[in-house]
């Protein structure tokens, strides 16, 4: 026992294990696909992940917004050395009216999807000078008159505030030979396929070798999730394989996200379930009427199907046998007063009808009597009928002569019923009662609260499972007690 709970414990510790491998490879492969989206983010705010990152990536700097800033840095110093109204203050600005119409014009965020970026640029640029057209907003920010009139450090302040990390952000993606950007994360993701791939070559060799009937394919498909760790494409679907390895290695309780998955795919599949079944039901019963059926059975034909028998009793008789004994022992003796005073009523109700029985009413003492006659009368008739029920019940001659009637009884409505006409109008009767059934109910069947239902059979589980714990803790206190 305490090998197998070590064996249990190490096997737990290595299911801890990979899925926190699993976990820390999923976290790397959603980092990736959020790069791209992200990356001013991280450039504004963790600049040295993208100076590690924007390699792997294929990520250089872009040359025409590059050198435009460095441009920029030039104009800068060149102010400083020499003053905002120099000649070569001058030729710095020209360079940079030119650079900026070169960029509108070629629009080297487009590339990477970011002419947002450009067009915020030209916004802020316009609502800076006051123009209309971008490159005329760019010609007057980089002129002399316009840095005198406002002031150079104002003006590049605002410039080195809200348009250089606008600017900064563009960039340049390397295209493979394949027509795709560039994308080295296939080295960084390979050591954890590998390790994967080798994980679940051990766990189907290993399954394999306990269940010998398995081929390599049921082996491998019996972890099939973790197929999803081998993919170089569509790595986001890793998240499948990592959420049930956490819930298995008991890291993560998944038990109620996996009830309400259960829970809805049940309930869409019952409500489709019940409309299909009871319908098929319908339609085969509305078949066999269509058929003739009906009429074969009450005839009795011999080539109908052959009805299976599993314990040698008609079960029909039976259960009327059952009634009729309930009925005869248990119900009449309990009703037989009510019975004698019906009788009773009926008998001086006729008496009374009678103008003889009327004018010995008015007699002295006949009028007691008669109601003493009409009760005993009445009492004795019912106790004759009850006698007569329990002898036909208890007489072998009697019961036989119930079952000819019952049968009988039942020749002589069926030879009625096969008449063609009454039979022709029973067969549409059910045919179209069907029909309402399928109209009326079904729907109402599928439309049912099959939440309410799963509750209720999620209950009765509980209860189950719960019972013999209590049972059990019953029999504890008990034997304690003794």
């Amino acid at each position: 026992m305490t090998n197998r709970k070590s064996l249990k414990l190490r096997n737990l510790y290595f299911e801890r294990l990979m899925a926190i491998i699993a976990t820390v490879n999923l976290c790397l492969v959603l980092f990736n696909l959020s790069y791209i989206p992200w990356r001013d983010f991280y450039w504004r705010r963790l600049p040295q992940i993208t100076r590690i990152y924007d390699p792997i990536k294929g990520i250089e700097s872009h040359r025409e917004t590059k050198n435009y800033l460095e441009t920029v840095n030039s104009l800068e110093e060149q102010v400083s050395q020499t003053g905002l109204q120099s000649p070569e203050v001058k030729t710095k600005l020209e360079d940079l009216d030119r650079l900026s119409t070169e960029i509108i014009d070629s629009n080297p965020f487009a590339a990477i999807d970011k002419s947002g970026t450009l067009e915020k640029i030209k916004n802020r640029m316009r609502d800076r000078t006051r123009q209309e057209s971008a490159k005329t907003a760019f010609a007057t920010f980089w002129s002399q008159a316009y840095l005198t009139q406002n002031g150079w450090v104002s003006e590049i302040n605002f410039f080195n505030q809200k348009i250089r990390p606008l600017i900064a952000t563009n960039y340049y993606r390397a295209i493979g030979e394949n027509g795709e950007f560039i994308d080295e994360f296939w080295l960084i993701d390979l050591p954890f396929v590998i390790l994967f791939g080798v994980e679940l070559l051990a766990r189907s060799f290993y399954l394999q070798r306990r269940h010998p009937s398995f081929s390599w394919l049921n082996a491998i498909l019996w972890r099939w999730y973790d197929l999803f760790l081998l993919l170089p494409f569509w790595r986001w679907l890793r998240i499948i394989p990592v959420l049930i390895r956490l819930d298995q290695a008991r890291i993560l309780n998944l038990q109620p996200l996996r009830q309400q998955i259960n829970q809805g795919i049940v309930a869409n599949f019952a409500e489709e379930l019940t409309e299909i079944v009871v319908i098929r039901v319908i339609n085969q019963i509305q078949g066999s009427i269509q058929r003739g059926e009906l009429t074969r059975w009450l005839s009795q034909q011999e080539n109908l199907r052959p009805y299976i028998d599993i314990n040698n009793i008609n079960e029909v008789e039976a259960i009327a046998g059952i009634f009729v004994q309930t009925i005869v022992y248990q119900v009449l003796p309990k009703i037989q007063p009510d019975i004698v005073a019906i009788l009773h009523h009926n008998i001086a109700t006729a008496f009374h009808q009678v103008p003889v029985y009327r004018n010995l009413q008015n007699l002295p003492g006949v009028g007691e009597a008669a109601t003493q006659f009409s009760e005993q009368l009445a009492t004795q008739i019912a106790t004759n009928l009850y006698n007569a029920l329990v002898s036909a019940v208890e007489d072998p001659v009697g019961a036989k002569l119930s079952g000819q009637l019952v049968q009988h009884f039942s020749e002589a409505l069926g030879a009625e019923v096969q008449n063609k006409h009454v039979l022709s109008e029973i067969q549409s009767l059910l045919f179209d009662f069907l029909e309402e059934v399928k109209l009326n109910y079904v729907q109402r069947l599928s439309q049912e609260d099959i939440d309410q239902i799963l509750e209720q059979t999620r209950q009765i589980k509980t209860q189950a499972s719960v019972q013999p714990l209590v049972d059990r803790g019953a029999a504890l206190s008990q034997t304690r007690k003794m």
